[in-house]
């Protein structure tokens, strides 16, 4: 790779580093977010065509210049462009440059109550993470014109709203841990690109806020999901499941920065269940193999996930911790408790019915998870599962 590569590398990372930011200042000077998004997305357009070859002395400012500009060209283009006039002038007095707080308000308002999870995980990927419509609907596997719509009906259905509310910050922690499980299609690592919008709000957040120990425990739990992604699937694709992933193949500078960053929030004694779902990834990351791993500990921090939040999810889960703290039987009578129509009831059932010797029942409840599969990997491991009980 060439330097001019790199440069294009470095300044495609510099440029949605700055995205909310220059959004912030453009809805401080009197834009609605959803025509400061798109005018920030045209000055983005023209900057990957003229940086490379004219690259700017003050980046934030030439985004805050050009993206401006575009707004107001929008704005004048509009049937009510003199009342418009009268609102926003072409000068605009002096504003404090954007800071951490922008940067905040916009995840609120891309995780805005009234948009559907998957509106606001698009719209996020937009207006924070300064992909374009292009890069989101790769990364979905959907046409252009699909996610294009996708994003304009919630830019619709907010229009209009200002950066002035008090937002949820845990609204925007479920978003991006979408974004996180979404996959890794196109051109966009989404895993990744989750992993970099968390960190920048970590930054955002004012560390006396109460929220701010859960961001840092979402960024753990994903740096620790994302160290054991090279071991998940083999070559071909295939599913490969924790007990039987190559520990040697995780990465263990990020199992050591999520230990870290979890830590730091659990010092600070403002628990909740990202940090809970944290402590139980680091458990797992820090076991030499699945038998010796602290599962009573697992257990214990599953206890006080169902403290949190009784969800039949963590009830499910917690069962499997139950199997292997305390036997399958055991197991068993903890999934007793979780309604069967949950997701990966079956596979569940069919793993501790296999462990407590019942091979013919796990054989038939690990050919029901598969046809309830939710992807063409997990339904293939299933039907292997189902196979091999069946020669034996």
């Amino acid at each position: 790779m060439g330097t001019d590569d790199h440069r294009v590398i470095a300044d495609e990372a510099l440029l949605r580093s700055l995205v909310p930011r220059v959004t912030g200042i453009l809805v401080r000077r009197g834009a609605d977010v959803a025509a400061a998004e798109d005018a920030v997305q045209d000055a983005l357009v023209e900057a990957t065509r003229t940086w490379p070859t004219d690259p700017p002395q003050d980046p934030m400012g030439w985004l805050v210049t050009v993206a401006w500009r575009r707004f107001l060209d929008a704005t004048r283009s509009e049937t009510s462009w003199r009342r418009r006039e009268e609102r926003v002038a072409d000068e605009p007095a002096p504003v404090p440059p954007a800071g951490a707080d922008d940067t905040l308000q916009l995840y609120f308002f891309c995780a805005h109550p009234s948009l559907t999870p998957s509106s606001a995980v698009a719209l996020t990927l937009r207006a924070v993470g300064g992909l374009t419509t292009r890069q989101v609907a790769e990364a979905y596997l959907v046409p252009e014109a699909t996610m294009a719509q996708r994003i304009s009906r919630p830019k619709r259905t907010i229009a209009g709203a200002r950066l002035d509310q008090p937002g949820d910050v845990a609204r925007v922690l479920r978003v991006l841990y979408l974004v996180f499980n979404e996959g890794h299609s196109g051109d966009v690592d989404l895993a990744a690109e989750a992993i970099r919008l968390t960190r920048q709000l970590l930054a955002a957040v004012d560390p006396a806020h109460d929220a701010h120990p859960e961001v840092a425990g979402l960024l753990a739990l994903m740096l620790l999901h994302h160290a054991r992604r090279g071991a998940r699937t083999t070559a071909d694709g295939a599913l490969v499941p924790l007990a039987e992933q190559d520990r040697g193949r995780w990465d263990t500078t990020l199992v050591a920065e999520g230990v870290a960053v979890l830590q730091e929030a659990l010092a600070r004694d403002r628990f909740g269940p990202m940090q809970a779902q944290a402590a139980i990834a680091a458990l797992h990351a820090d076991a030499p193999s699945v038998e010796e791993t602290d599962w009573v500990q697992v257990v214990e921090w599953y206890d006080e996930l169902l403290r949190l939040g009784d969800t039949p999810v963590v009830r499910l889960n917690r069962a499997v911790a139950v199997g292997e703290a305390d036997g399958p039987r055991a197991g068993l009578a903890a999934l007793a408790d979780v309604d069967a129509s949950v997701p990966r009831h079956a596979a569940v059932e069919a793993h501790l019915r296999e462990r407590d010797g019942d091979l013919g029942a796990a054989a038939r409840l690990y050919a029901e998870a598969a046809r309830a599969a939710s992807s063409t990997a997990e339904r293939d491991h299933l039907v292997r599962q189902a196979a091999r009980l069946n020669a034996r």
